[in-house]
């Protein structure tokens, strides 16, 4: 088994190929991402794609949301990322408020990627990912990242097979993040944030979202010699004192330094502590309000487990309170009760910047200077926002999936009314008048220099007479690509106006017996449906 030094894991061992399905052993976790393994009839998959173990979905540790409300928590998403800007700048409490009641699931990663500033930094970077994802990297850092893609969720399905998409594209998201900071190279922790970011966004957005974690909420916790993480625990400890003074002085009296129970609490968000509905529910606060989320989710279970008299009465020594804070209690950790009491621990941001400059000071004056210089901590989604301002390009939405149609919904046919008598004339002229009015519709997408659209054929029924082009946002094509004939070009009929009398189509009117166009096919619609050809584009939704 590899060595752990400084949380780091060395590569002193084989160099083992997950990408390639061929190499899997005895190690490799149960279960497939695409039916590998041959399990299908057997798995039962909760809502958040797990398979089993502790992090699966139960009624206990969950708050089911009715359908009606997550529809309008979506409606109100929807319009707060369509002006995200204003939003943060002038509503910022309720864009605050909405975070601590859930984002809804079908709307998350794209909130998570907002609200880290993930969407700015991959807009000012394009082709960054790209660039890093063809680059080979260094064989060493490569070696360890292979060793721990198997030990991510193994029972999540989409981390649960070696050699499955959940897995590559971890290893791409992971091996871009040491050649975009080499100095930092990579640390085991960095694994579990960037799965969970990619259970809920592609591997691009998943790696600007790690690189905001890294560099501006967790700046320094990922750096050699782990000097970043050591402070807050400092922090932690002194704020223990405040809120739970009982269990500060168990700890003070059996000398458990922070160091030792929440290394793994802080660096990995949580990620792998908490019921996963809990999980995600920190995670919407801890993006918004910044690491401050953190510090208060620490000092609940602490002040939970160890913050009263009978607890402490099981708790004798150093081992016991270790095993406590190792093993918590679920009903601690229960989505609804969680999320209230971090709410109501009485921490701020700058009660932690307050503190942090009181341990920085002891710690200089008994360690020295730092040796990684990281910087300065970002409190949230409103002080990212702030420190590097968007512009209006950045937080454009673009959708994945394009539809292009060369042909609006067929007009209907309504009652004539001042067109009736002309109609009346004409068949007192003799005009030849034996079908139904002919409709030349216009092309909604027509480039410069595409040739006119041919007219519909005057034998052909319209398909659907109570359609028309405002009653649906969706240009559908016709069904059949059958060419239409000519039209004779002594048809001279009215205009027809629109539904409930309103202009027609871009004013443009119905008919023309002077741009009659000769016998053509229609043409096909054109669709776009690979988010690989849609670069940069929200595919999440």
């Amino acid at each position: 088994m590899a060595k752990i030094e400084n949380g780091r894991q060395s590569a002193d061992s084989r160099r083992i190929r997950t990408i390639s399905s061929s190499h899997m052993d005895d190690e490799s976790s149960l279960g497939s991402d695409s039916e590998i393994n041959g399990f299908t009839n057997d798995r039962h998959t909760d809502k958040y794609g797990f398979i089993g173990g502790a992090q699966q979905y139960s009624e206990e540790s969950a708050q089911d949301v009715p359908p009606e409300v997550l529809r309008q928590r979506e409606v109100k998403w929807l319009d707060m990322l369509s002006n995200w800007n204003k939003w943060m700048v002038k509503r910022h409490k309720k864009v605050r408020l909405r975070c601590q009641k859930g984002i809804p699931p079908s709307l998350r990663g794209r909130a998570w990627l907002y609200l880290s500033g993930g969407k700015v930094k991959r807009e000012q970077n394009r082709g960054k990912f790209e660039e890093l994802d063809s680059q080979a990297g260094d064989p060493k850092e490569l070696d360890v990242i292979e060793k721990d893609l198997h030990r991510q969720f193994p029972f999540h399905e989409m981390f649960v097979s070696r050699g499955g998409h959940g897995q590559q594209d971890l290893f791409r998201v992971l091996k871009a993040y040491t050649l975009y900071r080499p100095e930092e190279g990579y640390c085991q922790a960095q694994a579990p944030i960037a799965a969970v970011l990619l259970m809920h966004m592609p591997a691009e957005d998943a790696f600007w979202g790690l690189v905001q974690i890294c560099e501006k909420y967790l700046p320094g916790y990922y750096s050699a010699g782990l000097e970043a993480i050591q402070l807050d625990g400092e922090i932690l400890y002194a704020l223990t004192r405040r809120v739970s003074p009982l269990t500060y002085r168990h700890l003070e009296k059996h000398k458990i330094e922070a160091i030792l129970y929440m290394t793994e609490w802080f660096m990995c968000a949580f990620s792998r502590t908490l019921p996963w509905a809990s999980v995600l529910r920190v995670w919407d606060m801890f993006l918004c309000d910044g690491v401050k989320i953190i510090f208060r989710v620490g000092l609940v279970l602490l002040k939970c487990m160890l913050g009263t008299r009978e607890k402490l009465k099981a708790c004798q020594g150093q081992y016991e309170t270790m095993e406590l804070l190792r093993s918590i209690e679920p009903r601690y950790m229960q989505e609804g009760f969680l999320v209230r009491e971090v709410l109501e621990v009485p921490v701020s941001e700058r009660d932690i910047e307050s503190e942090h400059h009181v341990q920085l000071k002891r710690w200089r004056k008994n360690h020295g200077e730092l040796h990684w210089k990281s910087p300065p901590r970002m409190h949230g989604a409103r002080a990212i926002m702030a420190s590097e301002p968007p512009s209006r390009q950045d937080l454009r939405q673009n959708p994945t999936i394009i539809v292009e149609s060369p042909l609006p919904p067929p007009q209907p046919t309504p009652q004539l009314q001042k067109g009736e008598k002309k109609g009346k004339e004409e068949k007192k002229k003799g005009s030849m008048k034996t079908h139904p009015p002919v409709t030349e519709i216009p092309n909604p997408y027509n480039l410069p220099g595409d040739p006119k659209l041919p007219l519909r054929d005057p034998q052909l029924p319209l398909r659907d007479p109570q359609l028309t082009l405002r009653d649906s946002p969706v240009q559908k094509p016709l069904v059949n690509d059958t060419p239409l004939p000519n039209t004779p070009k002594d048809s001279h009929l009215p205009q027809q106006p629109a539904l409930n009398d309103q202009p027609a189509l871009n004013d443009q009117p119905v008919f023309n017996d002077q741009s009659l166009l000769k016998e053509s096919p229609l043409q096909k619609s054109r669709q776009s449906l690979s988010s690989t050809e849609a670069d940069h584009q929200d595919t999440y939704l």
